[in-house]
């Protein structure tokens, strides 16, 4: 029988340029995402949404961001601004992943965020689980207002992440990672 924890010890994020085709699509992808969305949600807020970002839509969404990039910063370098043109065109698939935050609920907009976040890893482990690669990615756009117009974003809602998603195009090392000695310790009274 598998070690049951091996899925978390074994999932490690893919460079989203180190991503390529296929992604889930079809009943895969929508298998991923009825898994993804099992989180824990305090009231039962549903305080999360996605929002597909696939085929020239990735690619498009690039350009805006571009865009945007040079109208915050007219002084950005041409590679970086060819980095923002390109960043959405590695991942066959991008998810978006959005907190709608209830303001008049019982339950702190920290926990609505914390939910919203839990459908991010949650798209991690599941792609891992499916054979495929992903990354979580924020950056200035995940922050930006003109960015989450773009998207359609309502005033009660901002990113949590972009997730790219794909099949690894090469074979990427784990990263290193703590020690468990360092962080934990034990309450006493």
């Amino acid at each position: 029988m598998p070690d049951p924890l091996s899925l978390l010890l074994e999932r490690h994020s893919i460079p989203s340029r180190q991503l390529g085709a296929p992604a889930p699509e079809g009943a895969a992808l929508r298998a991923l995402l009825e898994a993804a969305i099992r989180v824990p949600d305090h009231g039962k807020l549903v305080p999360f949404r996605l929002i597909e970002l696939c085929g020239a839509a990735r690619l498009a969404f690039g350009e805006r961001l571009a865009e945007r990039a040079i109208r915050r910063d007219p002084e950005l370098s041409e590679a970086k601004r060819e980095k923002e043109r390109t960043r959405y065109a590695f991942a066959p698939l991008v998810l978006v992943v959005v907190a709608r935050l209830t303001e008049d609920s019982k339950v702190p907009p920290v926990e609505q965020v914390n939910t919203a976040a839990c459908v991010a890893y949650n798209l991690l482990l599941g792609a891992h689980a499916m054979g495929y690669g992903a990354q979580w990615l924020t950056g200035w756009a995940a922050y930006d207002a003109e960015v989450a117009a773009l998207l359609g974003l309502a005033a009660n809602e901002q990113v949590v992440g972009f997730v790219h998603i794909g099949t690894p195009q090469i074979d990427v090392p784990d990263r290193d990672r703590p020690a468990l000695d360092d962080l934990l310790s034990t309450w006493a009274p």
